[in-house]
């Protein structure tokens, strides 16, 4: 049970979203164009489709398969994150689209009510990912597509581990970034036929990311450190380099998308 001085996971991917809530949703490498159509194509989403946006954030994803399906709906447990989705909409001039603030355990839909069931960046803020695909399966039609994009800890035990230590600290929120072969099991587990895989990288500077976190008090300085100490062995996996004098790293993304 959660007391005062222990926040329950949830009462952290709220406060995180919420401060989040606009530095995430302006940050160029989330509002990536190509990124985004890349995941619309994966799912080979059509004019038909009824598109599910599984921890939606702040729209983009819904907005982007908005412009081909037929309806989209988006859920997410953070009010501040769907406010911001509401006025991307609204910008966009988008008519088909529709946000509710809701959990993902359970789904609050019916068995087979969507054609495409989607989640960008957000299984690695699961506590039980299994369970939250098992669950998008279970709202998608059978035929219809499970797409889950998301980055990817490093093959290598010891450098994923790193990699965790730091976003823990940078992230509170974060619960444990998944390998490609562990994203992959979890498909099969859920019943899922083999996954596509599609992948793209996203370059940042450290400085940028910790301009758009709420770190854990005090923690900005261990933070670069690591990231600074990864230069010489990649420790965390994530290609930590010096560019122009700047610190930079790399993300490593995948989208896999499965028939229902």
């Amino acid at each position: 049970m959660a007391t005062r001085d222990m926040p329950s996971h949830r009462d952290t991917i709220l406060d995180q979203f919420s401060r989040q809530a606009v530095p995430f949703s302006t940050a160029a490498p989330i509002r990536d164009e190509r990124a985004l159509q890349l995941l619309v194509e994966a799912a080979v989403a059509r004019a038909d489709d009824t598109v599910l946006d599984v921890a939606c954030g702040p729209g983009l994803v819904a907005c982007a398969f908005a412009r081909v399906a037929r309806h989209v709906t988006g859920i997410d447990l953070t009010p501040a994150m769907i406010e911001r989705a509401e006025a991307l909409t609204a910008q966009k001039g988008c008519t088909n689209v529709r946000f509710q603030i809701g959990d993902v355990l359970p789904l609050p839909f019916g068995d087979g009510e969507f054609s495409i069931v989607v989640s960008r960046f957000a299984f690695h803020h699961f506590q039980d990912p299994a369970a939250v695909l098992s669950e998008m399966r279970r709202v998608c039609r059978i035929g219809g597509r499970v797409v889950v994009a998301d980055l990817m800890a490093s093959p290598d035990p010891a450098k994923a581990a790193a990699f965790h230590r730091m976003e823990i600290l940078r992230d509170p929120s974060h619960a444990r970034a998944l390998t490609r072969d562990e994203l992959r099991s979890l498909f099969d587990a859920a019943g899922l036929a083999a996954p596509s895989e599609t992948f793209w990288r996203m370059d940042i500077h450290v400085e940028d990311l910790l301009a758009r976190s709420f770190p854990e008090p005090g923690s900005e300085p261990t933070i670069r450190r690591m990231f600074e100490d990864a230069v010489a062995d990649d420790a965390m996996g994530l290609n930590s380099r010096r560019e122009d004098g700047r610190l930079r790293f790399t993300y490593s993304n995948v989208i896999l998308s499965a028939v229902r």
